[in-house]
């Protein structure tokens, strides 16, 4: 039995970029939502954390559509960029990152709200920008919700399966990642791949959670430590 590891490969990597890019979009949007007045925000914190109750799927059907060549956006992306996004890496890609922004806004949104107001109305009146107030002083103080919002991201990617297969299909090298690979070496009844593809997954997460709370636990009591 000769195994395929490109979906192994296609699913750390989608992991990782989709860590990445939330990890960048998620601390102003984090950052507007804890502490902003706007009357209608919690409308707009409804939207974002809609992935959290819908069914995969149902995204990854609506963001097909709306990539695909007969929709007006997919059809201009084709015209001006020639490129298409369904049925790409950067689909699933995109897929990826909104349905999981909720898990990383969730952690880092808590993580905010915790850092004492006496920190931040003090570097207030100093004088001190939004951006520094928040760059030196909201997030040095709460790593362990930051880490602990990228670990959920990272983890929960690993096993995505509806949204990737809706928007990205199964092209091999392309978007054909391992929980997709799973699924079709069952239908298949090839057990034995299937069972090396799960293990192999099983083993990455735990490593991964393994090393990440190591640390969070230890950057938990420094901080602890420093108050």
């Amino acid at each position: 039995m000769i195994l395929d590891f490109d979906p192994l490969w296609l699913t750390l990597k989608l992991a990782l970029l989709t860590t990445f890019v939330l990890s960048i979009i998620t601390i102003p949007i984090a950052y507007w939502l804890t502490f902003s007045s706007f009357r209608f925000r919690f409308v707009i914190e409804t939207i974002l954390n809609l992935p959290l109750v819908l069914p995969p799927t149902v995204l990854g059907f609506y963001l097909l559509i709306l990539f695909s060549p007969n929709h007006w956006l997919g059809r201009w992306i084709e015209d001006v960029f020639h490129f298409r996004i369904a049925f790409s890496f950067l689909g699933i890609l995109i897929g990826s990152v909104l349905f999981s922004l909720p898990f990383m806004l969730q952690a880092f949104q808590v993580g905010f709200s915790s850092v004492s107001r006496i920190y931040i109305e003090t570097a207030m009146v100093l004088g001190k920008s939004k951006w520094t107030i928040l760059f030196k002083v909201i997030l040095p103080n709460c790593k362990p919700a930051i880490l602990v919002g990228m670990i959920l991201t990272f983890a929960h990617t690993i096993g995505e399966f509806g949204v990737v297969l809706l928007i990205g299909g199964s092209i091999p090298g392309k978007t054909k990642v391992a929980s997709i690979a799973i699924f079709e070496e069952v239908e298949a009844m090839n057990y034995q791949s299937a069972h090396i593809y799960s293990a192999i997954l099983v083993a990455i997460s735990m490593f991964v959670l393994l090393v990440i709370f190591r640390y969070k636990r230890s950057l938990t009591m420094a901080l602890t430590s420093k108050k």
